[in-house]
């Protein structure tokens, strides 16, 4: 493990690190703000996980989350969207390929030998910040994530019970196996199995019994990707339906940009934080 920047933000430390992965056979680079309380004792952790197209720097540059979390205590991680490097798969187009791992373990070739962003992100990455960081606190989690990431966000935690004690997302792809972007990454990733698809679809996963303790949504009016990618609708049914408790609000103007993730991230982390008793 390198840590390749550290930088002093709001009385906290803002860390790019980049290690070996064991699971994408590829060095990763993720960024960590430790607030200043992180000096003191056990902080609480929330995980971001980024769109397509984005790296770990779109939502360290332009997330504007650091002075929230230092105020009310809160480690901030943002990993990498996708493995990168020389050899490893790419595809024309910004849907698939680098930048667009969609957070599954790819079982059809090319793209099996690097993209395993399910076990980097659920298994190998809390892993490592076990081992390395000590002051973040793992029994005080929570997730949340923009685009893919929100997608992300939902199917990791709905899929690890116990684990994350609240959930949020910015404009979320909810059922990406009946969605133009997860049906091409879905097929190429993981074949032509449906249901295998259906195993990091949020939708579905609620649909079969899958609950949340708490789970907060914002989605933009004015979002291009709305009605065709990211159907918002779909997961109201599914919550409706199954009893599961779903803040959803439509921020009316507001596009998929991050002006609109970084106005309301201080809410997000606001809510967050009461669940993890700051």
């Amino acid at each position: 493990m390198q840590i390749s920047s550290d930088v002093l933000s709001h009385g906290g430390r803002q860390l790019v690190v980049t290690h070996d992965s064991a699971a994408t056979a590829t060095p990763m680079t993720f960024s960590l703000f430790l607030p200043p309380q992180a000096e003191h004792g056990k902080v609480p952790l929330v995980t971001y996980l980024s769109g397509l197209t984005c790296t770990h720097a779109n939502v360290t540059d332009k997330g504007e989350y650091r002075r929230s979390c230092a105020e009310r205590g809160l480690a901030f991680l943002a990993p990498d969207t996708s493995p990168r490097g020389d050899g490893v798969a790419d595809a024309e187009g910004w849907d698939i390929g680098l930048g667009a791992g969609f957070y599954v373990d790819a079982t059809e070739a090319p793209w099996s030998a690097n993209y395993r962003m399910w076990s980097y992100v659920t298994e190998e990455l809390p892993t490592l910040l076990a081992g390395e960081f000590p002051m973040l606190d793992r029994g005080r989690q929570a997730i949340s994530g923009h685009s893919m990431g929100g997608h992300g966000a939902l199917t990791v935690a709905l899929r690890h019970p116990g684990r994350f004690r609240s959930v949020s997302a910015f404009a979320p792809i909810v059922a990406p196996s009946q969605v133009p972007w997860g049906e091409k990454a879905f097929f190429h990733y993981l074949g032509a199995d449906r249901e295998a698809w259906r195993q990091h679809d949020a939708v579905a996963l609620i649909e079969r019994g899958g609950r949340l303790p708490a789970l907060k949504v914002d989605v933009g009016g004015a979002d291009p990707f709305l009605e065709r990618e990211l159907r918002p609708g779909l997961l109201e049914q599914a919550c409706a339906a199954a009893g599961q408790p779903l803040e959803l609000a439509v921020q009316q103007g507001y596009d998929h940009s991050y002006h609109f993730v970084s106005t309301y991230m201080a809410a997000h982390l606001d809510w967050h934080a009461s669940r993890l008793k700051i």
